[in-house]
């Protein structure tokens, strides 16, 4: 009886938002919201590219298609909230409804992890087993290895919504960032919330470390066949297949390691944590339309078709 008198007793969370201000902020906002529209809409742009133009219909795009589905929900969970703060300055959110914020996150966050190092090793088996691609990336196995991600994502968001939902928050409920996620979720606890903490950590090893690892150790393989092939003109042409892909790697891990992989001890939400954080999780799902648009010339060739753009094969 003691425990259940002691359980959570905050049924609303106080979202900070970008600042502490009080009164709407209609330029970020706009902003946003137009970030936002280009996400969305460049997103689309991509999966419908892909989707008429039967030469995309390869394990490459196969994956870049499931990216930008992952990329339009991932924006979505945090971004319409955030334009809502900012456009009515109103800022509260039930404990449900944060708890489920901070689920389908960090689903999404861990699904992306894991689909960025399956397109690491697309590449990778294209460049150093051409002959072998088309039968290593079966229909099957990269059906497979997509559902791998998305089962990944699945356990790791249960396990953090379980280890936050089983905390008790007693006061103060304002929550220093733009949505709910699990570390300044603990830092509002009245729990002794080491073991939450312990196994958070645990899985940002696997959802997050071991994924860079791997994409790192499959580049440095890439790198090293690349330099064997005897001219400049072919080491360019086949390492440009891969440009695209590894500036993405660099944008969300380059912001999301400073985010998570970061002492619990000395965190803090200060303004450069939001940023950092803006950019893993509203800049980049903007961005990775654009990079992959900008630097592939099939994906190019196939929206000039579509916009009915004369092209020269």
């Amino acid at each position: 009886m003691a425990k259940a008198a002691n359980r959570s007793t905050v049924s609303i969370f106080l979202v900070v938002g970008l600042s502490d201000a009080e009164e709407p902020q209609v330029l970020l906002f706009l902003i946003f919201l137009v970030i936002y529209l280009i996400t969305v809409i460049g997103n689309i742009i991509i999966l419908s590219v892909i989707s008429s133009d039967q030469r995309l219909h390869t394990p490459m795009y196969f994956l870049l298609a499931n990216l930008s589905i992952i990329d339009i929900i991932f924006s979505s969970i945090t971004v319409p909230k955030l334009l809502f703060i900012l456009i009515t300055a109103l800022k509260a959110m039930s404990f449900s409804d944060c708890i489920a914020q901070l689920f389908f996150f960090q689903f999404f966050v861990v699904v992306e992890c894991y689909l960025l190092s399956v397109m690491a090793y697309d590449r990778y088996v294209a460049i150093c087993f051409p002959l072998s691609y088309t039968l290593i990336m079966s229909r099957e196995v990269r059906f497979r290895m997509v559902i791998a991600c998305w089962a990944c994502g699945l356990v790791n968001s249960v396990i953090q919504a379980i280890s936050i939902s089983n905390l008790d928050f007693c006061g103060p409920n304002k929550v220093d960032h733009f949505f709910c996620d699990v570390t300044p979720l603990f830092k509002l606890s009245c729990s002794d919330t080491r073991l939450g903490e312990a196994i958070f950590l645990l899985m940002v090893v696997f959802a997050g470390v071991g994924p860079l690892t791997f994409i790192l150790v499959t580049y440095g393989r890439i790198i090293a066949a690349v330099t064997r092939i005897s001219t400049s003109k072919g080491r360019i042409k086949t390492f440009s297949t891969c440009a695209s892909h590894f500036t993405v790697v660099a944008l969300y891990y380059g912001s999301g390691i400073f985010s998570y992989i970061w002492p619990s001890s000395t965190y803090a939400m200060d303004k450069d944590v939001k940023v950092v954080a803006v950019l893993y999780t509203i800049m980049t799902p903007m961005l990775n339309p654009i990079i992959y648009s900008l630097r592939n010339r099939e994906v190019k060739r196939a929206l000039k078709k579509i916009l009915g753009i004369k092209v020269l094969e």
